[in-house]
């Protein structure tokens, strides 16, 4: 008969213990758990685990935080106080064909993660990420991109810019010039 490594009980196959329950740490000496500890120790190896969406998150994260999230939103608000310490991230541009010339400027610590977070609001799932630069301060890089985007721009909401014909090139090129000092050469005025 069977005892369990951590409780010490009769592990009774079927009952309490199956084969596939026991780690072996060689052929001469199996480690054997009943359900009941193995549950335990698999959810303190969980517990201090951090996936998103599914996928682990290594812990050198700038927003590691132990749990299940659904996106790198739910976990940056989740763990507040990591987010307004991390500065670096993205700013992006993201767009929708239902909505012709009108773009989305943001921030992000990952544009890709935020983009998804997008397509839970529309039944077609079509946002697209027209282009990211990562930076070393969000917040900063973010408020001269609207600057940028409002003088050519013919309306705005917000967040949303309607510009004719933006591309992906316009956008890295005016960001990085006022990044740089540099005043935007962007002839794509309203």
């Amino acid at each position: 008969m069977y005892k369990c490594k951590t409780c010490e009980v009769e592990l009774e196959l079927g009952k309490n213990w199956g084969e596939g329950n026991y780690y072996n740490g060689g052929k001469d000496s199996p480690v054997r758990r009943c359900l009941d500890c193995e549950r335990t120790r698999s959810n303190e190896i969980n517990r201090l685990q951090m996936r998103v969406n599914g996928k682990y998150i290594s812990n050198k994260h700038p927003l590691y935080k132990p749990g299940n999230y659904k996106s790198f939103s739910d976990a940056a608000f989740s763990s507040l106080q990591n987010y307004t310490k991390c500065d670096k991230g993205e700013v992006y541009i993201i767009k929708n064909p239902a909505w012709k010339n009108w773009y989305k400027i943001g921030k992000a610590v990952d544009s890709t993660d935020r983009c998804n977070s997008y397509q839970t609001s529309s039944p077609h799932r079509d946002y697209v990420l027209v282009t990211s630069i990562r930076v070393e301060d969000r917040g900063k890089a973010e408020r001269e991109a609207h600057t940028i985007a409002e003088r050519l721009s013919k309306k705005r909401s917000n967040e949303w810019f309607y510009i004719e014909n933006l591309g992906k090139e316009d956008f890295d090129t005016m960001i990085m010039e006022k990044l740089d000092g540099r005043v935007s050469v962007n002839t794509k005025s309203a």
